[in-house]
């Protein structure tokens, strides 16, 4: 009789700048494609990854989850902590696994996540950090913060985001629950927060790309709004760039 699979719950982060996104493609380099061939140097064969999300290339994460399927494991039994060790160390330096455990084996991280949070960190300063270049969209522009965050209110609940969809993604039903969306600032830094329990193709980052507007002082607050209930991407603001786009958590039954 065949053994049954191992399942270990993988918390990871990365910096996304040199990936083509999370899931594997047929060329370039992705996160998926990254821990699956430093799970099979551990183990050999028989291996599955499946991440709760598939972040778009350049898109970063503190606390990615992913569901690690091993069919065999060496030759004797593997501990948590030895299996982050391992991957660890046969992954890129930009790629860490901050957290492993092991769980059921019918544990899905995307069929079981219950929803997901993102940070997009803008920065409004005069002169872009050097710092900051790769993991923040600089806006030259000073943004009226109050304005903005008048702006993503009605965003909260559950609503079609149709305007906020890129078109790659039309395939997926339109409606999702935002359960809350902040904006926070230090100085020149500002952070544009979203929790919901799914989230549309490129649907945060075109819906900082309509509040930036708004921040600038080229739209009125109630935009928005009126986006929402048009249903109608081409009226919305610009994509905001991929790499000011962090996935902060997945959310899981407890």
């Amino acid at each position: 009789m065949t053994a049954p699979a191992v399942v270990y719950r993988l918390e990871i982060a990365y910096e996304g700048t040199a990936y083509r996104g999370w899931q594997i493609q047929r060329e370039g380099p992705t996160i998926q494609g990254a821990l699956l061939n430093a799970a099979r140097r551990l183990v050999g064969e028989g291996v599955r990854i499946i991440g709760a999300s598939r972040t778009d290339a350049g898109v970063h994460a503190l606390r990615q989850t992913a569901s690690l399927s091993l069919a065999a494991l060496p030759r004797r039994s593997l501990s948590t902590a030895e299996v982050q060790r391992a991957l660890n160390a046969r992954l890129p330096t930009d790629i860490r696994v901050v957290q492993v455990r092991e769980v059921a084996g019918e544990f899905d991280a995307r069929r079981h996540a219950l929803g997901k949070r993102y940070a997009y960190l803008l920065e409004a300063a005069a002169s872009p950090s050097p710092f900051l270049r790769r993991f923040a969209w600089h806006v030259a522009a000073p943004l009226d913060l109050e304005a903005m965050r008048e702006s993503l209110v009605p965003l909260r609940g559950h609503h079609d985001f149709t305007a906020f969809r890129a078109a790659a993604g039309r395939a997926q039903p339109p409606f999702c629950r935002v359960r809350g969306v902040h904006v926070v600032a230090r100085r020149e830094r500002v952070a544009v927060l979203i929790s919901a329990d799914r989230f549309l193709h490129h649907m945060v980052r075109n819906i900082v790309g309509s509040a930036v507007e708004v921040g600038r002082g080229a739209r009125k607050p109630v935009w928005l709004q009126e986006l929402l209930r048009g249903r109608d991407r081409t009226r919305a603001g610009p994509t905001a760039p991929a790499h000011g786009l962090t996935l902060v958590r997945v959310v899981y039954p407890r």
